[in-house]
């Protein structure tokens, strides 16, 4: 079993923040089956032997990641079977114990009538820019479009720009790469030039520290999910510049650590709640 000296307090209601190794693993024996992952990955019809390695695997890939903080191109060649939607949403069940997908979804279409509601309310410039956020849903009945538009929305409605979360290009945009290798946090839509607002992205991205780390994720909504599950997988802190959409991502839609909220949270709360 490993030293726990390496251990920091969790700081987003993990409850398996820096777990011990399984019994009878050592350093050694876990990184032989990581090196082995490394040619698995690459292999067809394998999913749950490579799932069965990654579980195995789970509390050495906590120590690195708490203890050394590493660049996430290295992290991704360390660890490449966990950027696909299926080991992101396993590491945060088994570093959190909550299903990822099917809990936020289900959170998230509770309260959207609510948000949408609380956002109606509000005036001035914010009010303006989430009208013309929220304009998409007029216009078609994809509840992906719906969730997308309602995400964006609470940006605002906190005070943060949707544009530090998501970023849109079109597809004869070059000028894309350029973005992506300059960001440190986001999502990157491609669009189809002249493209409807139910129309599916010709991409959708998850970008982290200029690296793009998952791909064709479908849309907006979904590639939120995907990187608030790569927030937990990879210990990382929320941008200072969305700290609060992601604070209520966390706190409210989550329900992971919700009583303890920042005052912009927790009005939000109060008004969700009645």
């Amino acid at each position: 079993m490993q030293s726990s000296i390496w251990c920091k307090e969790a700081q987003k209601a993990e409850v398996n923040y820096c777990p011990t190794y399984p019994a009878g693993e050592t350093a050694e024996t876990l990184e032989e089956i990581r090196v082995a992952l490394l040619s698995e990955v690459n292999k067809r019809h394998n999913v749950h032997k490579l799932a069965a390695m990654m579980d195995k695997t789970f509390a050495l890939r906590r120590q690195e990641v708490v203890a050394e903080a590493p660049m996430i191109a290295d992290f991704k060649t360390r660890w490449p079977a966990l950027f696909n939607v299926r080991e992101v949403s396993a590491e945060f069940k088994r570093i959190t114990t909550i299903h990822l997908e099917s809990k936020f979804f289900s959170e998230l279409d509770v309260h959207s009538a609510n948000l949408m509601k609380t956002y109606t309310k509000k005036g001035g410039v914010q009010g303006r820019k989430i009208k013309t956020i929220m304009a998409p849903i007029t216009q078609t009945d994809s509840i992906e479009v719906r969730r997308e538009c309602i995400l964006k929305g609470l940006c605002v409605y906190l005070n943060e720009d949707p544009e530090k979360l998501v970023k849109q290009y079109l597809d004869v945009d070059e000028s894309s790469q350029m973005a992506i290798a300059e960001t440190v946090f986001g999502i990157f839509v491609i669009r189809q030039e002249g493209a409807e607002p139910g129309d599916d992205p010709v991409d959708v991205e998850i970008v982290l520290e200029g690296v793009e780390v998952m791909s064709e994720l479908g849309n907006v909504a979904f590639a939120v999910v995907m990187l608030l599950g790569l927030v937990y997988a990879l210990n990382l802190s929320y941008p200072q510049e969305l700290k609060y959409t992601f604070e209520v991502l966390q706190k409210i839609i989550m329900e992971l650590d919700g009583n303890k909220l920042s005052n912009k949270g927790q009005v939000l709360k109060t008004l969700l709640s009645r």
